[in-house]
């Protein structure tokens, strides 16, 4: 597994080691000691999430707060998405900076996300499988989240506009300002 460094602290893109052959191929997505001894981060993962959504949708931008705060590793199954994280640790140097990467089945990249940012994903395919482990069990009460056109995140979503499928839920999000 190889760690690919990420603009923020404790977050990074995981490269696994693919082994291919005429059977097609194999690698392990998650190890606890690997991940452990490769990160030098304990995180005990307790819940797996998993979704399926069509081209245009945009999920997020999602966080749970307080005692219910979630680290994440997240991959697509299948597919391909624009993965987005922002940063929302306060007195943090990066505090409401915004990154972004392209994950996909074909890539196989994991990316990390610590406890303390927002998260969402914009799916670039027809179709995407997006998959999750959670440090931590979802609580409705501890949801937060940020407006995914927050004009000062900047962030290019790469779907058209009129191509995007976004819920109430989403849309009413306040934007990082007024948080």
């Amino acid at each position: 597994m190889e760690i690919i460094a990420s603009p923020f602290h404790e977050c990074f893109l995981l490269k696994p080691r693919i082994i291919e052959d005429e059977r097609g191929y194999f690698f392990e997505s998650y190890n606890h000691q690997k991940f452990e001894k490769t990160t030098g981060l304990s995180v005990d993962f307790v819940q797996d999430n998993q979704s399926f959504s069509s081209y245009g949708v945009i999920r997020g931008l999602h966080s749970q707060v307080d005692e219910h705060a979630q680290a994440k590793l997240v991959r697509v199954l299948k597919g391909e998405v624009l993965d987005v994280i922002v940063d929302a640790r306060k007195g943090s140097p990066t505090y409401g900076e915004a990154y972004s990467v392209r994950l996909s089945a074909e890539n196989k990249l994991q990316l990390f996300v610590p406890r303390g940012f927002y998260h969402g994903f914009g799916v670039l395919s027809e179709t995407a499988e997006f998959f999750y482990k959670c440090d931590n069990f979802y609580n409705k009460d501890a949801e937060r989240g940020v407006n995914y056109a927050d004009p000062s995140l900047n962030i290019d979503w790469l779907i058209q506009t009129d191509d995007r499928i976004i819920t109430e839920k989403d849309l009413s999000l306040p934007f990082l300002v007024g948080e």
